[in-house]
C-alpha cells in the first residue's frame, strides 16, 4: 500500500476543495494515485466542487440565532456567487444551523468552526458536500458571538443585514434599537468608540474642503474639527436620531425607557468584498486576440 503523505493530502484538497479527511480516503483507495484520487472525489462530490473553488462569493446570507432565555446568540455570514443561491433552502438551513452552532460552541475562529462536528461529519465536509451539490462556491466568511448577564434582541433585513444588540431593557426596545441599527449602520455606541482611522478620513476629506475656502488657517481648523464633530455624532449611535422618533436621540429614548445598550454587532452581506464585473467587450477582444 502507497504511504500517504500529508504533502499529498493538502496537494489533493488544494486540486479538488474537499474536506482533508475525504482526499486522504480517496488517496488510500487510489493507492496514493492522484489523478484516480481526484476522479474518485469528483465521482462522490461532484466535479462542481473543485470548479467552483476559485470564484468569487460576494452574495450570500446573515444568520442569526439567540438562546432561548436570550443570554447567548450570534451573528455569521456566509457566502455564495449568486442570490438566487442564497435563497437555495439547503444554503439557508446551513447558514441558520452554523449560526446556532456558533452560540452554543464557541468555537474560536473560522477554522475552529470549519473543523467542529456537523451531522456525520465536519461542518467542513458539510460545506463541501454543499458545494458539490449546488455547484457554487461557499465561503464561512466571519462570525460574532455574544453572551450577557442582560439580554439580546436581534434583527435581519431581507438576509442581508443582520444585527444582534446587548442590551438591558424590555424586549420590544431591544427589536426596535436593531433595526434602527440595521437602517442607520452606526460605526460605535458613542463618539469614542468610532475608529480613529475613520475620524483621521473624515479629517482629511474636511481640510481640504475648507482650504478651498480661502479663510485664514485657524478658520481652518475651526471649520474642519466642525465637520469632525458632526460626522461623529452621525455616525455613533446614541447621538443618532432615534428612526421611529427622530425628535429624539437614542440616548434620550433609551434614558426616558430606563434601559441601556452594552453592545452591538452589524454585519452586511459582502460588505468590504470586491465584486467581480464582467468587461465583456475586452473578453471578446482577448479572445479574437488568441485566435489570430
Amino acid at each position: 500500500m502507497a504511504d500517504i503523505t500529508a504533502a499529498m493530502v493538502k496537494a489533493l484538497r488544494e486540486k479538488t476543495d474537499a474536506p482533508m479527511m475525504e482526499c486522504k480516503k480517496a488517496l488510500t483507495e487510489a493507492q496514493g494515485e492522484m489523478a484516480r484520487a481526484e476522479e474518485i472525489l469528483r465521482v462522490k462530490l461532484g466535479s462542481k466542487a473543485s470548479k467552483a473553488a476559485s470564484r468569487v462569493t460576494a452574495e450570500g446570507l446573515i444568520g442569526l440565532y439567540i438562546s432561548p432565555d436570550a443570554k447567548q446568540g450570534a451573528v455569521i455570514e456566509i457566502n455564495c456567487e449568486t442570490d438566487f443561491v442564497a435563497k437555495n433552502d439547503d444554503f439557508v438551513k446551513f447558514v441558520n444551523d452554523l449560526a446556532q452552532q456558533v452560540a452554543e460552541q464557541a468555537p474560536a475562529d473560522v477554522a475552529a468552526l470549519s473543523a467542529s462536528p456537523m451531522g456525520s461529519g465536519t461542518v467542513e465536509s458539510v460545506r463541501s458536500e454543499l458545494v458539490g451539490k449546488i455547484g457554487e462556491n461557499i465561503a464561512i466568511r466571519r462570525f460574532e458571538r455574544m453572551e450577557t448577564a442582560n439580554v439580546l434582541s436581534s434583527y435581519v433585513h431581507s438576509g442581508k443585514i443582520g444585527v444582534l444588540v446587548n442590551f438591558a431593557g424590555d424586549a420590544d426596545l431591544g427589536k426596535d434599537l436593531a433595526m434602527h441599527i440595521a437602517a442607520t449602520k452606526p460605526k460605535a455606541i458613542d463618539e469614542s468608540g468610532v475608529p480613529e482611522a475613520d475620524k483621521e478620513a473624515e479629517r482629511s476629506v474636511a481640510r481640504q474642503k475648507a482650504a478651498e475656502s480661502g479663510k485664514t488657517p485657524e478658520i481652518v481648523e475651526k471649520m474642519v474639527e466642525g465637520s469632525v464633530q458632526k460626522f461623529l455624532k452621525e455616525v455613533a449611535l446614541l447621538s443618532q436620531p432615534f428612526v421611529k422618533n427622530d425628535k429624539q436621540t437614542v440616548a434620550q429614548i433609551l434614558k426616558d425607557k430606563n434601559a441601556s445598550i452594552a453592545d452591538f454587532k452589524l454585519f452586511v452581506v459582502g460588505e468590504g468584498i470586491e465584486k467581480k464585473t464582467a468587461d465583456f467587450a475586452a473578453e471578446v477582444a482577448a479572445a479574437a486576440a488568441g485566435n489570430d
